[in-house]
C-alpha cells in the first residue's frame, strides 16, 4: 500500500511541475506580450524574482529525486514494467524539464534582470520579443515533457499489481 501511495505522490508532483509550465505556455507569456515591453520586462522580472520560493521548490527539485527513488524501489520489488516507465519519467523529466530549465530559461532570466529599463521603447521592444520568443519554445519544451512524464507516472500506476509478499 506504501508503494501506491508512493506512486500517488509521484503523480502530484509531476502533474503540479506540468501544469506550472503549462500555465506560462497558455496564458503567461501571451498576457505579457501585449503589454508594453518595459512593463512586461519588469512583470516577468517580478515573476521570476517570486518563484523561488517553499511552494515551487519541492515540484521542481522533488520530481526527479522522487521519480528516481521510486524507480528503485519498483526494481526491488522486481515490478519491471514499473521501474521502465518511473525511469523513463525521470530521464525525461531531468533531460527535458530540468536541464532546460537550468541551461536555458533561468540563464535567460537572469539576463533580463540585467536589462537597463533606460533604453528606448523600441530596444526595450527588441530585447522583450527575442527573450519572449526564444524562452516561450524552451517553456513548451518543458510542459510537453513534463505532460509525458505524467503520463509515465499514470501508465506506471495502472501498471502497478500488489504483490503481499513484496510491497509493504
Amino acid at each position: 500500500m506504501r508503494f501506491r501511495f508512493a506512486l500517488l505522490g509521484a503523480l502530484i508532483f509531476s502533474a503540479a511541475i506540468f501544469g506550472f509550465f503549462y500555465a506560462w505556455v497558455c496564458s503567461t507569456l501571451w498576457g505579457l506580450d501585449t503589454l508594453s515591453a518595459a512593463t512586461a520586462i519588469e512583470a516577468m522580472n517580478a515573476m521570476n524574482r517570486s518563484v523561488r520560493n517553499a511552494v515551487f521548490a519541492p515540484a521542481f527539485f522533488g520530481t526527479p529525486v522522487m521519480l528516481a527513488a521510486i524507480a528503485g524501489w519498483a526494481y526491488v520489488m522486481q515490478k519491471r514494467a514499473v521501474f521502465a516507465l518511473l525511469m523513463a519519467a525521470s530521464v525525461l523529466y531531468i533531460v527535458g524539464a530540468f536541464l532546460p530549465t537550468a541551461l536555458v530559461n533561468v540563464p535567460m532570466n537572469a539576463a533580463l534582470m540585467e536589462t537597463d529599463m533606460a533604453q528606448t521603447p523600441e530596444a526595450l521592444a527588441n530585447i522583450w520579443q527575442a527573450y519572449s520568443d526564444r524562452w516561450q519554445v524552451w517553456n513548451l519544451i518543458r510542459a510537453l515533457v513534463s505532460g509525458g512524464v505524467v503520463l509515465c507516472v499514470g501508465l506506471a500506476l495502472m501498471a502497478y499489481r500488489p504483490d503481499p509478499r513484496l510491497d509493504v
